[in-house]
């Protein structure tokens, strides 16, 4: 199933509009277009640009690389053969969002070949701050991940793939902003550190600064857990 998703995604153009999409969006914040992104005009060795804007990004690119996981297989009517095969109903569903989450990865590594240009920009040369790097790194991995089991939970609402997306995007600006949106509404308080530990932003935050808590990982995984389920639930 993983290799069967795989040859669909780079045998038709979602996955490299995806990437280019991704790739490009970082090129044009990060080196061209002016403002508080631009690593140049920061005036530091530094890649937050990338990590303050990719998760934004993401709530896009995942429902697109995922809409189709499940939506397409009941709509051509070919989901009732696949899950005849001889594999665990799981399995399915994990090699399905494996294969998305490839994609995504595979258009973070290519942006982070700026990581070589910004090395060379820092004073004294080298002069970054690789605990952060890697735990920003880390931090898209997981949010990624997470977005796309959100997407393949979505998939299996509707035959529609528009629907199927509209409705990921939300749940996935849902998930990562909304808790904070009515945080703000508390005002202050316990009660308002709570409902920001619930969405993603604090999480995804904690781990970008390089502090990499077990917390904060298992916190993603635990949503991903929570999406892959929630779709096996909905096989019918």
């Amino acid at each position: 199933m993983l290799r069967k998703e795989l040859t669909y995604f780079f045998s038709s153009p979602i996955a490299y509009i995806v990437v280019g999409v991704y790739v490009l969006s970082m090129a044009l914040f990060l080196w061209i277009v002016p403002g508080e992104y631009n690593i140049a005009d920061s005036g530091y060795a530094q890649m937050d640009g990338m990590f303050r804007l990719s998760p934004w990004l993401f709530m896009l690119l995942c429902p697109a690389l995922t809409m189709h996981l499940i939506s397409e297989e009941r709509s051509s009517g070919t989901w009732d053969l696949v899950v005849s095969k001889p594999y665990p109903l799981w399995r399915i569903y994990v090699e399905k969002l494996t294969a998305a989450w490839i994609v995504v990865l595979l258009a973070v590594m290519l942006t982070l070949v700026s990581v070589f240009f910004v090395y060379l920009m820092a004073e004294p040369k080298g002069n970054i701050d690789s605990g952060a790097l890697i735990g920003s790194v880390m931090g898209l991995m997981l949010i990624s991940l997470a977005f796309c089991s959100v997407g393949l939970w979505a998939s299996t609402l509707s035959k529609r793939q528009v629907i199927c997306f509209v409705l990921a995007a939300t749940a996935c600006f849902l998930l990562f902003y909304g808790f904070d949106l009515l945080s703000m509404l508390l005002g202050q308080g316990k009660a308002v550190r709570v409902v920001e530990q619930i969405g993603m932003n604090s999480h995804y935050e904690s781990i970008s600064r390089g502090v990499i808590d077990l917390g904060d990982v298992i916190y993603f995984l635990s949503v991903t857990v929570l999406f892959v389920v929630f779709s096996i639930g909905r096989k019918r």
